[in-house]
């Protein structure tokens, strides 16, 4: 790298040294990041809004700051964030035609504290319609893409961050997870995803969630340290979220190895004989090995499940969340709504009051499963994904493990870690057929630092990092 121009390239903690150390501006930075988004983004449509001067603004408020002695962790990191998430002033839409014109009236939380800590916004990242499907696909804002195959998705519902993140536009996307929203796109695009546990990162101000108790804020980043600087910068406690926990989460410590003697199960299926295709398997189960090899005791075991718990157990909860929110919009323009969405509307219709109070009971006793495997086990690894990327067209693989896979086949390993109010994080595990996947790695609630740390040694184990060859397009 020389002079300024590839500044994008740089980690969030060696942009924010940099910025300090006054090296250079956050506003040659945020002049790097846009430059950048503008040769990519048109491929990719990963950010569907931002400003320049919007953008620079805030990076010139960042230097004055940094020149007046202000001490700011995040100084001059780019940072995008998820059409979901509010952003005062901005246009945030859901991946809806239904917000198409709606401006945000406040910053949600996360998004106030990364401001308040020097990062600086440079666009908003397209998702799913309301954040409901596996893939970053709607009719307001249309497809995005992958930078490693262009004809591929990154997943979804946060498929937009991840796809820019990993293109070079912006060192940390915020992004939302409800039922591993955050985690796959992150496995698809080779990036760290956390889901941290629930109630430690204040949610809101913002839209009505569908996956009413499930939903976190996630962070993705290129690597574990990025990812963990930012998570440990959202730590909070805030009285508006109904959910939020005024707990004191330990601090991972990245550098040194976990302790051998953890305790940690390895499940290929999560024991809900989960298909995965035999490439994807047996790479991280090569990972997994490299870790015994290491000196870590590993057992192949899984949580024990309430009977009949197998794929999506709870999607009826978002199924009714999204007839309850966006029913009576859908009533009165049949085709303003993705047909995918529309479609779980209708379902949310079907199902009874005994139904959803089934599903809650249900999501006690999976809850209490999990706590259960804990007692036994310090750590869970399993799949991220069962199959790489997929066509961007379709909402997922037609088959996965020589099986027939319906639309959610693909997601069916991360749900069960937001039921469990658990963090659960994804860490790149090499390539498959020249596309990433991720190994993810869980523990119980309020152990996101054990998570970090073995996230951390598992990324030093797998090898260099992973980047399309769309990184080394210029600028």
């Amino acid at each position: 790298m020389s002079g300024t121009e590839a500044l994008w390239k740089l980690s969030a903690r060696d942009t924010a040294a940099g910025v300090t150390r006054r090296d250079f501006s956050a506003a040659e930075v945020a002049r790097s990041v846009l430059a950048r988004l503008d040769a990519v983004n048109p491929r990719l449509n990963a950010v569907i809004g931002h400003d320049a001067d919007w953008t620079l603004a805030q990076a010139h408020a960042v230097d004055r700051r940094i020149a007046a002695g202000e001490a700011l962790p995040l100084a001059g990191v780019a940072v995008t964030v998820k059409d979901n998430l509010w952003v005062g002033g901005r246009r945030i839409t859901q991946g809806s035609r239904r917000f198409a014109d709606f401006v945000a009236p406040a910053d949600a939380w996360a998004v106030e504290r990364l401001k308040a800590r020097g990062a600086v916004l440079v666009g908003i990242t397209n998702c799913s319609e309301f954040a409901c499907k596996g893939v970053s696909n709607n009719p307001a804002h249309g497809m995005t893409r992958s930078p490693w195959d262009l004809a591929l998705t990154p997943g979804g519902s946060s498929g937009g961050a991840a796809s820019a993140t990993a293109a070079g536009i912006g060192a940390l996307a915020l992004a939302t997870d409800a039922g591993g929203s955050t985690r796959r796109p992150a496995a698809h695009a080779g990036l760290v995803g956390m889901k941290p546990s629930f109630g430690v990162v204040p949610c809101g101000p913002g839209f009505d969630e569908p996956n009413f108790g499930l939903s976190v804020i996630g962070q993705i980043a290129r690597d574990v340290e990025d990812a963990t600087l930012m998570w440990e910068h959202l730590l909070g406690f805030s009285p508006a979220d109904w959910g939020s926990q005024p707990v004191c989460v330990a601090r991972p410590r990245l550098a040194q190895a976990p302790a051998r003697d953890l305790r940690i199960a390895w499940s290929p299926d999560l024991g809900c004989d989960f298909a995965v295709d035999a490439d994807v398997h047996d790479a991280l189960a090569s990972l997994v090995g490299r870790l015994e090899a290491d000196g870590y005791r590993i057992e192949t075991a899984s949580p024990t499940w309430p009977e009949g718990v197998r794929e999506y157990p709870l999607l009826k909860l978002q199924q009714a969340g999204l007839a309850a929110l966006h029913g009576g919009a859908m009533d009165a323009d049949a085709g303003l709504l993705d047909e995918d969405i529309a479609a779980q509307i209708r379902l949310g219709r079907t199902h009874t009051a005994e139904d959803i109070a089934r599903v809650l009971i249900l999501r006690e006793h999976i809850h209490a499963a999990y706590a259960a495997f804990f007692t036994r086990f310090d750590l869970l690894l399993c799949p991220t994904t069962p199959a790489v990327s997929w066509p961007v067209e379709q909402l997922g693989p037609a088959v996965i493990g020589g099986r027939a896979a319906g639309p959610r086949g693909h997601a069916v390993f991360t749900p069960f870690f937001n039921y469990a109010q658990a963090p659960a994080c994804s860490v790149p595990a090499g390539l498959v057929r020249g596309l990433p996947i991720g190994l993810q790695v869980a523990g119980p609630r309020y152990g996101d630092a054990t998570v970090l740390e073995m996230a951390a040694h598992l990324e030093r184990l797998a090898g260099p990092p992973l980047r399309p060859a769309l990184w080394n397009d210029v600028p």
